[in-house]
């Protein structure tokens, strides 16, 4: 994995001299800007850039000539992938920000959320009115703002593209993503608030469409095939990306589904049991349902979604869950998505090396404790 790591260094260069590019207009049009500078880089460092290794590798898995990413040249223009990974995580930065502010989320990263900190930037700075209602609008202005800089940065890869049609096609996956995250997140939010309209049999089925469209497709799928269309791959090549990305994606939401019922907030950022707290009719929840008698099912409905859980009824539900046995078919789901996802690798017909960093990253994602 050293290549991926070297990799990332690549892809944060690219953001950094953007963002030095973008924020300079900002601080020409007035110094009250400076927390959209501050909190945009601060949203655009670190992570584990899953997206733009899944993008960058895909392209390499079609070109298949063992780029080597320590070199300081190649004879191959390696400026649109890179662009376009680092657009992924500008995309990301983009879904977090607006994510934290519909899940009235606290942290990100074990950090304050955007909404919280243009909060504390208005009661540090003793402003009129209210200071969440301050902190929510700029957060949703700072997503606008990184998600349209999302879309310049892929064209600036793009435009440096001589295969029009290539480029053509990498920007109608760019655009069909942002679509089915954008709907993906809706169902997220619809299946909170109405599933008690739903019937029982209803719920793990809409928990597999919010995993597709929310995560896996944005998460791994279009993220390869993004870089396989950049690097001109034929319509086998994208196929057989996808086969290997979506089933990988879905292993990653279970996964993430999983982490955010269990997961150590020391680890993940985020409080012990957040999901719970927040409602989210996941997989496992819907899991859980299926194996729960009456009055345990009825206990988990009622406090599903309460905000002012303790911790000892965190505890309580997720005793619950664990003892019904939904975690260990959550665990056989992404062992067999994985699975799936290694099938659709074997054979495909795709570059060596990338395919030997697809079935580590294969790992990482699917066994990640964050």
């Amino acid at each position: 994995m050293a290549h991926s790591s070297r990799l990332v260094d690549l892809v944060q260069a690219r953001i950094d001299s953007f963002l030095d590019e973008r924020t300079t207009i900002l601080r020409s049009i007035s110094a009250d800007l400076e927390p959209l500078d501050e909190f945009s880089r601060r949203f655009l460092s670190g992570g584990k850039r899953f997206r733009a290794l899944f993008c960058y590798w895909g392209w390499e898995a079609v070109s298949g000539t063992g780029f080597d990413p320590f070199a300081d040249t190649d004879e191959r223009d390696r400026s649109p992938v890179v662009s376009a990974a680092a657009a992924l995580e500008l995309f990301h930065a983009a879904a977090l920000i607006h994510d934290d502010i519909i899940d009235r989320s606290d942290t990100r990263r074990g950090a304050p959320s955007a909404h919280r900190l243009f909060e504390r930037l208005h009661d540090n700075s003793g402003w009129l009115r209210r200071a969440d209602e301050f902190g929510s609008a700029s957060a949703i202005l700072l997503g606008d703002l990184i998600l349209g800089w999302s879309d310049e940065l892929l064209d600036e890869g793009l435009d440096a593209m001589p295969d029009r049609g290539a480029a053509r096609a990498a920007r109608a996956e760019f655009v069909r993503m942002r679509t089915e995250v954008t709907a993906g997140q809706y169902l997220d939010i619809l299946a909170e608030q109405s599933w008690h309209r739903r019937g029982d049999d209803e719920q793990r089925e809409i928990a597999e469409r919010v995993i597709t469209y929310k995560a896996a497709k944005y998460s791994v799928e279009a993220p390869l095939a993004l870089g396989g269309l950049i690097a001109g791959g034929s319509s086998t090549q994208i196929r057989a990306l996808r086969e290997f990305g979506l089933p990988l994606g879905i292993a990653y939401q279970l996964r993430d589904d999983l982490l955010g019922v269990f997961g150590d907030p020391e680890v993940t950022g985020k409080p012990s049991g957040d999901d719970l707290r927040e409602g989210k009719r996941t997989m496992l929840i819907a899991v859980a349902r299926e194996r729960l008698a009456a009055g345990p099912r009825g206990l988990l409905d009622e406090l599903l979604g309460d905000p002012d859980l303790d911790e000892t009824q965190i505890r309580m539900l997720q005793r619950t869950i664990l003892d019904c046995g939904a975690v260990d078919e959550i665990e056989g789901l992404i062992a067999r998505e994985v699975a799936r996802a290694r099938g659709a690798l074997a054979d495909a017909p795709l570059g060596d090396a990338a395919r030997t960093e697809l079935d580590a990253l294969a790992t990482t994602v699917s066994r990640r404790s964050s």
